[in-house]
C-alpha cells in the first residue's frame, strides 16, 4: 500500500496550484503572482512564507528545484500535480471566514459619534473601489486566453466572481452609509431606508477596457 500524502496547509496547496499553468517561477515570481490573484480572495503569504512552503513541497516531492541562488525555479512535478487533484476532489468545501473590520466597528458605533462611522464607512467605499479597479485590471490582462479550455478561463471565472463581490459590498456600504447620513442629520443623498446611497460618486471601473498584462 503507497504510503499516505501526507496534509498541507492550505497556503501549500495554493502555491503548488499557482505552478500548475505550465511554467516555472522563481520564488519571487511565485510572490508576484500571489500577490495579483489570491489577495483577492485569500491572504497573499509573505516572501518568507513562500520560501519555507516551496521547501516543505520540494522535500515531499511535489516540487522540482532548478538552478542556483536568485536563478533558482520551480516547477510542479507529476506527483505534485497527483496531490493537487486529490486536494481538490477530497478536499471540504467549508465556508469562507467573514471578518469585516468595518461591519465590527458599527456594531459597536454607539460608542463613538456618527460623523466618526460616515467617515469611516466614505473610505471604505473608496478602498472597495481601488480593489475593483485593481482586480478589473487582472480580469482584462486574461483577455486572449481565458475561453473554455484555455489557460487562464477558470482565474477569469474566479476574478468575474471577485468584481462582482466588490459591486455587492459598495452598494451595501453606499445603502449603509446613507441611512447613517439620513438618520443623523449629515446630508447626502438617501431616504430612510438607505435605498439610495450612490451620492453621486464614482462607479466601478469596467473590466472590459485594456490594461498591461497583470498576469
Amino acid at each position: 500500500m503507497a504510503p499516505a500524502q501526507p496534509l498541507f496547509p492550505v497556503t501549500s496547496y495554493a502555491l503548488l496550484g499557482l505552478l500548475t499553468f505550465g511554467d516555472e517561477l522563481t520564488g519571487y515570481e511565485l510572490k508576484q503572482r500571489a500577490d495579483n490573484t489570491m489577495r483577492f480572495y485569500w491572504t497573499s503569504p509573505a516572501m518568507s512564507q513562500v520560501y519555507s512552503e516551496l521547501a516543505r513541497l520540494t522535500e515531499a516531492g511535489l516540487v522540482r528545484r532548478s538552478g542556483e541562488g536568485r536563478g533558482t525555479t520551480y516547477a510542479v512535478t507529476d506527483e505534485g500535480r497527483r496531490a493537487m487533484e486529490r486536494w481538490m476532489q477530497e478536499a471540504p468545501v467549508g465556508m469562507p471566514v467573514f471578518k469585516h473590520p468595518q461591519a465590527l466597528r458599527l456594531m459597536i458605533g454607539h460608542l463613538t459619534e456618527p460623523e466618526t462611522l460616515v467617515q469611516m464607512l466614505e473610505e471604505y467605499v473608496g478602498q472597495v473601489l481601488a480593489a475593483h479597479s485593481d482586480l478589473a485590471a487582472v480580469r482584462r490582462s486574461l483577455t486572449g486566453q481565458d475561453a473554455v479550455g484555455q489557460t487562464f478561463h477558470n482565474p477569469s471565472l474566479v476574478a468575474e466572481w471577485g468584481l462582482a463581490h466588490f459591486e455587492s459590498e459598495l452598494a451595501i456600504a453606499r445603502r449603509t452609509l446613507a441611512r447613517l447620513r439620513h438618520e443623523h442629520g449629515l446630508g447626502g443623498a438617501g431616504g430612510p431606508d438607505g435605498s439610495d446611497g450612490s451620492d453621486g460618486e464614482a462607479t466601478p471601473e469596467r473590466a472590459d477596457e485594456p490594461v498591461r498584462d497583470a498576469r
